[in-house]
């Protein structure tokens, strides 16, 4: 019998998404002829960042050169019209195709006649496992740290026995909370592996300048050279550089900010991970060898352990547990929409330098890491009351990392608390005075952050008390919000400060 063709996806992308199941149920055939689609339409619906455009394209072409004459590449308008030209489905050819990453990708794979399916892979935990492990929890509340903990266990990651997790502590977050320190304007950490680009580089930009000269495509940010791996060698380069060179100073400042410092420690490799270019195995057993060697201490080694085998396994698998209908998720009513100096990145319209200082970062590489995305962009959001499925789209569109599963539970969720309290116990948002000491922004910046009204007043300070404000019934029954509600009957300028951010309505801060 012939081996059937197996689809891949642009997020499918290492060599773990090709190779035969074990068990010959979940993989691939062997042997079995390949297929990839690259479809114009998806760039056309939407403005994406011009290096996520860069970046994907040019990592499915490294691909299919990699594979040689063991892929049928297609370039088409759409995914259907590229299965007809790749004779798969409809009657013709019978393939398979591991989960996609999106609930449109798998109602489309769903609906293409003789395509089967197969079990999700680029992931630590299976959707079984993790279904049985939610059904397991009273009263249905699923914390990441038990899940976590759990991670930890049935893959044996960081323990000293089954449940004696090394150096006796699970959580090593209360020691990797650091501000920066003070007086610098980096970490000075090594430099973290940036790629170099290539002839297939070339061709890609060339096709989108004709795109977008022709009026098919337009994009946010800047066209600027390719930063992150767009092959399986480039992204294991990618992790060993920060294995071996800065996964040591990543955990006691991952939660820092610094206006000249865009990389810090931090590892980079939400991209390739998100790709489908590095398995997560890979990254979350190399820092703890790193550990069990003696060349990474233990909080940061846990710190980034927590990232891929705890968040970002956790967001996936909400992500399939709240179903297609959590997008739609708006508990707090908010329904402004995005104003173009945000949605278009227009960092040099903002005044506070802290949103100007991201936004700015974001226009010129598509990236920063989880606080600022949080805490600035995010909370910046939030207390401006945006529709959360417009932050949604918008995050998923100016971040090269950014799909669909990462940034609806992270976003609606985690970011705009949209879901009223299912993902979070409460909203992620504060007033400049975290800002100040987290960061260097505000040293430099026309406001202040303990100013609450007038020329100086500081956005998100204002913008805080104006959201609880705004809230106040609502997150009084918050216990870990109940204080804070209640510090608004001390502020004597409330009247003045919510009258002044009306005015402020979407006008750059």
């Amino acid at each position: 019998m012939a081996a059937r063709p197996h689809l891949l996806f642009g997020d499918q992308l290492g060599a773990h998404f090709a190779r035969t199941g074990a068990d010959g149920q979940d993989g691939p055939d062997e042997d079995a002829p390949l297929v990839m689609i690259e479809s114009r339409a998806v760039l056309r619906r939407r403005t994406f960042h011009r290096a996520k455009a860069h970046l994907v394209l040019s990592a499915m072409r490294h691909r299919a050169a990699e594979l040689g004459d063991r892929v049928r590449y297609v370039r088409a308008d759409t995914y259907r019209e590229g299965l007809r030209t790749a004779r798969v489905g409809s009657g013709r050819r019978n393939a398979t195709v591991h989960h996609p990453t999106s609930h449109a990708a798998l109602d489309f794979v769903r609906g293409v006649p003789g395509m089967t399916v197969l079990p999700a892979r680029g992931f630590l935990v299976s959707h079984d496992d993790f279904a049985r492990w939610a059904g397991d929890r009273q009263g249905g509340a699923l914390r990441m740290e038990d899940f976590y903990r759990d991670v930890r266990r049935d893959h044996e990651l960081l323990l000293d026995g089954h449940d004696h997790p090394a150096g006796g502590r699970w959580n090593y977050d209360h020691d990797n909370r650091e501000p920066p320190p003070r007086d610098v304007r980096t970490l000075g950490a090594p430099a973290p592996w940036l790629a170099e680009e290539d002839e297939i580089d070339d061709e890609v930009r060339h096709d989108l300048d004709r795109w977008e000269r022709d009026g098919e495509v337009s994009f946010l940010g800047d066209d600027g050279p390719r930063l992150f791996p767009a092959t399986g060698e480039e992204a294991r380069a990618a992790l060993r550089r920060f294995l071996d060179h800065r996964l040591g100073g990543f955990g006691a400042h991952e939660d820092a900010m610094l206006a000249k410092d865009p990389w810090m420690s931090h590892s980079l490799l939400s991209v390739p991970l998100n790709l489908g270019l590095l398995d997560p195995v890979e990254c979350v057993e190399g820092a703890e060898k790193r550990y069990r060697d003696g060349s990474a201490p233990l909080p940061s080694v846990e710190g980034y352990i927590r990232q891929v085998a705890g968040w970002r396994e956790y967001v996936w698998h909400l992500y399939w547990h709240f179903g297609d209908d959590y997008r739609r998720s708006n508990k707090l009513g908010h329904r402004r929409g995005l104003p173009d100096w945000f949605a278009e990145l227009d960092a040099d319209a903002v005044t506070a330098r802290c949103l100007s200082s991201v936004l700015a970062q974001v226009r010129s590489t598509g990236w920063v890491h989880h606080i600022p995305r949080l805490m600035v962009l995010g909370s910046r959001a939030l207390q401006s009351g945006w529709n959360p499925r417009e932050v949604t789209d918008w995050f998923h569109r100016a971040f090269v990392d950014g799909y669909d599963w990462v940034m609806v539970p992270n976003v609606v969720g985690m970011s705009q608390y949209a879901d009223g309290g299912r993902m979070t116990t409460k909203p992620y948002t504060s007033g400049g005075a975290y800002i100040n000491r987290m960061s260097d922004y505000c040293g430099e910046c026309a406001y202040r952050p303990d100013v609450r009204v007038g020329d100086r007043a500081c956005p998100f300070t204002a913008g805080y008390w104006a959201f609880l404000d705004r809230h106040r019934e609502r997150l009084a029954g918050n216990h870990r919000m109940s204080r804070p509600v209640a510090g608004l009957d001390r502020l004597k300028d409330l009247p003045e400060l919510l009258e002044q951010e009306q005015r402020r309505g979407a006008s750059p801060p």
